[in-house]
């Protein structure tokens, strides 16, 4: 086992790299675990799986990340008489992890917590920062609260039981990660392709490692999202946009980021922030992946006329969580790990969705 902590002001995190799939032990005070259809049966067969305790097993995908199953996860809390010192354990990927986490922190004003990430988007991503929550209507992840895990585990065996379309999710937010403050890590996506997606063990430890230290970094300086923090949703104001818009599971989470990453692309070259060459490489990666980058993204079409798809993503965009004084920020990149935020006119916008 190898561990990675971090400092926050909330307290340490410890991350645990592991090959094996762990449960970590549930403490006399009592514990909850939560999982999803997909996972609870790989948490049944886990190491240290206590079926005495308490479990939620919610339906798996995008659509239930809701505030429904945030109440199911604490009325099973409180039939079982947990207490604030008592361990809420989610087993999963980034929607488990989001959830299970969001109850943690509205139990009794905040319960220890633990989270098995079993998907590449959770262990790259979702797990590591503390942010949790669930999507309201047609917007996503827009009622949550800030609230690190103490202890986050990462068994890479769990990615070698993940459907194809589910890992090249993670995939996703791997290279929004190498982009944004790691260009070893985007060296190694563009040289060793064929491994990464023939799901090589050791390299899939190392580029997870590698994700976990950056966010760390960043989430060290800037916890609460004020800054620095901010350019973590490289891709994400699009990307959003694009899963309010087709309906939620209607688009893997990961490949709604890499479409949003080639807008912010070229939303940048339109802008004259965003070096061109950079904009055709990164664009020739993210289609080397499989990865969509037309401007309008092929989810769409079954579902609305062209031309009224981009005004209908824009004013998803005016509800983004990430708007300040009611005004949409994209990040955009210069280049490789030269990131800012700013303000965009609408006509620029939907200039890059037509």
């Amino acid at each position: 086992m190898d561990t990675f902590t971090f400092t926050l002001q909330t307290g340490t995190v410890d991350v645990l790299f592991t090959r094996s799939i762990t449960i970590p032990a549930v403490p006399p005070s009592g514990g909850i675990y939560v999982a999803d259809s997909n996972t609870v049966e790989l948490l049944k067969t886990a190491e240290g799986f206590d079926p005495s305790v308490p479990l939620v097993v919610v339906p798996a995908g995008e659509e239930h990340k809701t505030l429904a199953n945030i109440e199911l996860i604490l009325e099973k809390a409180i039939e079982s008489a947990l207490a604030r010192d008592s361990l809420f354990i989610g087993f999963g990927g980034g929607v488990i992890t989001d959830m299970t986490a969001f109850a943690a922190s509205l139990y009794m004003r905040g319960a220890k917590l633990e989270l098995v990430a079993t998907s590449l988007l959770a262990m790259a991503d979702a797990a590591v920062g503390g942010k949790t929550g669930v999507d309201f209507k047609k917007y996503k992840n827009c009622i949550g609260s800030f609230y690190p895990a103490q202890r986050i585990h990462m068994p890479i065996e769990a990615l070698l039981t993940l459907p194809k379309n589910e890992y090249r999710s993670g995939l996703a937010e791997v290279l929004k990660t190498a982009l944004l403050y790691a260009p070893k890590l985007y060296q190694i996506m563009c040289d060793k392709k064929e491994e990464i997606l023939n799901r090589d063990p050791e390299l899939l430890t190392e580029i997870v490692k590698r994700c976990v230290q950056a966010k760390a970094r960043v989430v060290e300086r800037d916890l609460y999202e004020k800054g620095e923090r901010m350019y973590l949703n490289l891709g994400h104001t699009f990307g959003h946009a694009l899963e309010s818009v087709a309906g939620f599971g209607a688009i893997a989470h990961g490949d709604a980021v890499a479409w949003g990453i080639s807008r912010a692309l070229e939303l940048g070259c339109r802008l004259h922030i965003t070096d061109s060459d950079y904009r055709n490489e990164v664009i020739t990666v993210l289609s080397e992946y499989g990865w969509e980058t037309t401007a309008i993204h092929s989810v769409l079409h079954s579902t609305m006329k062209a031309d009224q798809i981009p005004v209908a993503l824009l004013h998803a965009m005016k509800n983004d969580k990430k708007k300040r004084d009611g005004v949409v920020r994209f990040v955009l990149q210069r280049e490789i790990n030269s990131t800012l935020v700013t303000e965009v006119p609408d006509e620029e916008v939907l200039a890059v969705l037509r």
